[in-house]
């Protein structure tokens, strides 16, 4: 059974150097969903999720670019990114971390709704 409540710095401290793998940990996996902290640093390869996430800015600031749109970011600020849809944080800081929750179907819950209509 995986712990249902982690730190902070425990979490951080899991996540790999970008030059060794992804720089993600997911501490929390339970169903379809996941709860990590993501840290790239330099570029944000990234490609589209087949789920849709949350990001939770955690350090840091930047610019984020969803579906070619771009907006600055800062701590405490949540990024909502549909499952299959073009983004990548930019300009980041050096200190720059994020929660990241993915969840659902793959599709993406619009895809969940459209089905069901």
């Amino acid at each position: 059974m995986q712990d249902w409540l982690v730190s902070l710095e425990d979490v951080l401290a899991g996540v790999p150097d970008p030059s060794v793998g992804k720089p993600v940990n997911y501490p929390i996996q339970h169903g379809t969903m996941r709860v990590g902290i993501y840290a790239p640093r330099g570029t944000d390869p990234q490609q589209p999720h087949d789920q849709d996430e949350i990001y939770i800015v955690i350090a840091g600031t930047g610019t984020f670019v969803k579906a070619g749109e771009r907006r600055p970011f800062k701590p405490g600020d949540v990024i909502f990114v549909e499952a299959g849809i073009e983004h990548r944080f930019e300009d980041f800081a050096d200190d720059f971390a994020t929660w990241v929750v993915f969840w659902g179907r793959e599709g993406g819950e619009a895809e969940a709704r459209s089905a069901a209509e």
